[in-house]
């Protein structure tokens, strides 16, 4: 299921300070080299979210495709560069996508879309782009991205429970048939809307 928006106290921060210590997060992870001091980091981190958002780290338990991936990155690093090196790639990697969960569980979609259409207003007056395209786009992107996981998970249980093989050719014709439909309905929604006409909402 696509990621349900959380009502707790961080719910209350504004997206733009959750954006900033995302980013800062990133820039500390990144710039420490240490395994014990990225143990700790993360430590702090799945501690503090389980005391104050404990559906985002629901949600990124979740998220095997994610985690898989990490995994994967970690297990090629240890036999290219080693074990400490494994070690460094998974915490970082964990981490930030944990703090990102963090950020996407409490903040909406409309949120998003708003902040990225301020953060790119100068942008816009410099004449490279519409700000509320940019948010836009941003905020379809985080919303298709678990719906298509979602559609993906009902393909497969409906192959199961017809006791078909499951194979990639019969499961991608019906996925992409179906997010084809979904970007139709939304496209119609947005145009309906006039949100393309109507400029960043400051």
């Amino acid at each position: 299921m696509p990621l349900q928006k959380d009502d707790g106290p961080l719910s209350r921060v504004p997206p733009e300070a959750k954006l900033l210590a995302l980013f800062a997060a990133s820039v500390l992870l990144f710039s420490l080299s240490s395994p014990p001091a990225l143990a700790a980091v993360a430590g702090l981190l799945c501690l503090a979210t389980l005391l104050l958002c404990r559906s985002a780290l629901v949600a990124w338990m979740k998220a095997w495709p994610l985690l898989l991936t990490i995994a994967t990155l970690g297990l090629w690093t240890w036999f290219a560069r080693g074990p400490e090196a494994a070690a460094i790639t998974v915490l970082r990697l964990g981490s930030l996508s944990l703090f990102a969960t963090i950020v996407t569980v409490t903040t909406s979609i409309g949120q998003f879309i708003d902040t990225i259409a301020r953060l790119a207003l100068p942008l816009e007056r410099l004449g490279l782009a519409n700000a509320r395209d940019i948010g836009l786009a941003i905020g379809l992107v985080i919303r298709l991205v678990p719906e298509i996981r979602t559609r993906y998970s009902g393909v497969i249980a409906a192959h199961r429970a017809r006791g078909l093989k499951v194979r990639p050719a019969t499961i991608i014709v019906p996925l992409v048939i179906s997010t084809m439909l979904s970007a139709d309905e939304i496209a119609h929604a947005i145009d309906a809307r006039n949100l393309r006409d109507t400029g960043p909402r400051i």
